[in-house]
């Protein structure tokens, strides 16, 4: 069987539940609001990319069987969710970029019928799908230019196919470059607090049969210091139009170390990823989440009951640090404040 990160066939939202793996393959159906915001906010899906594609039909599924004549009860239901998700994690710009894209195509038609407005949310949302794996295969064929027959690639948290409808951002360059170069090495990050690289990078890297070595985190710094390390790929979940990424937590200590030792430092994400209505990156919003993620191991405490934890989601890596931005659109490379506007207009 092949896995998929989101399937909509039938009218029917299914994803599959990234708490699980890598023990366990499981798929999830998503019938209500409230089942798209629990999958939202405890991971259960994630990803940029994906979280965009999956708002869309979640909004599609949560009022599809709505039996009410009332078109004044049937948008405040449909309105509501939507703003209903935007609270459901704030960082990844994807969110809201498909949230608004939605609900700005039911305003537009909100003088016709109810069974008419249905079919257009569901229409978008496949649109929004059907364009982010495009945007993926974009991705791909830019960011493969970049490897080299024997590179050893450094990556961190998980942009692959768990992350987006496609292939992946991050590793769909992998992807594509390892048919070419079968010789080419990955090293995954295993991705503190809650071990994506290690859970969902490793898994996908070797499911394909890619050289994959998993690492932790902090031995990051020796592995490039040795010489171990070509170019790291990572993706983003906000990208400001000064070139500054939002990406996993870890991610700005790999850029800094990079650049000390010289060595690439690529960004991967589509152009939806782009907050251009930002100048700067301490305007992003960054996620806090539960201290309990840190202080344990799937469910076994690792820390003393009364310690305090600091636990953002995310860190910001700024332009300086950041070799080129690999999109659909093409490779930006600095000035970024130049040409991100030059390339994805």
């Amino acid at each position: 069987m092949k896995h998929f990160s989101l399937s909509f066939k039938n009218s029917k939202l299914t994803i599959i539940d990234q708490t699980k793996l890598p023990l366990k393959v499981s798929y999830l159906e998503i019938k209500t609001i409230k089942d798209a915001f629990t999958a939202i906010k405890r991971l259960k899906v994630r990803g940029a990319p994906l979280i965009g594609v999956f708002a869309g039909y979640s909004v599609y599924v949560s009022i599809k069987n709505i039996k009410t004549k009332s078109k004044k009860a049937f948008l405040k239901t449909v309105f509501n969710n939507i703003q209903h998700l935007k609270i459901s994690r704030p960082t990844a710009v994807n969110l809201f970029w498909a949230l608004d894209r939605i609900q700005n195509k039911i305003i537009a038609n909100k003088n016709r019928s109810i069974k008419t407005i249905k079919t257009v949310i569901k229409n978008e949302s496949r649109a929004i799908h059907n364009e982010d794996i495009k945007l993926c295969q974009g991705i791909a064929a830019f960011g493969a230019k970049l490897i080299k027959p024997k590179d050893a690639i450094l990556t961190h948290c998980n942009a692959g196919f768990l992350a987006t409808s496609g292939q992946g951002t991050a590793l769909a360059i992998i992807y594509r470059a390892h048919k070419r170069y079968p010789g080419i090495k990955v090293f995954a990050d295993e991705t503190r607090p809650l071990l994506q690289g290690a859970r969902l990078t490793a898994w996908e890297l070797t499911s394909r049969k890619i050289d994959t070595t998993l690492i932790c985190d902090n031995a990051a710094a020796a592995l490039i210091k040795a010489g171990q390390i070509d170019k790291t790929i990572v993706g983003a979940d906000r990208i400001t139009k000064d070139g500054a990424a939002a990406n996993k937590i870890g991610t700005y200590s790999l850029a800094v170390l990079c650049k000390y030792h010289k060595i690439p430092f690529y960004v991967a994400a589509p152009s939806s990823t782009f907050d251009l209505n930002l100048r700067s990156w301490r305007s992003i919003p960054i996620e806090e989440r539960s201290p309990q993620e840190i202080k344990s191991v799937f469910g076994k405490a690792i820390a003393p009951k009364k310690v305090k934890a600091y636990n953002p989601a995310f860190d910001i890596t700024p332009p300086q640090l950041i070799t080129a931005i690999i999109t659909e659109k093409g490779i930006i490379r600095p000035p970024y404040g130049k040409n991100i506007k030059k390339v994805i207009g």
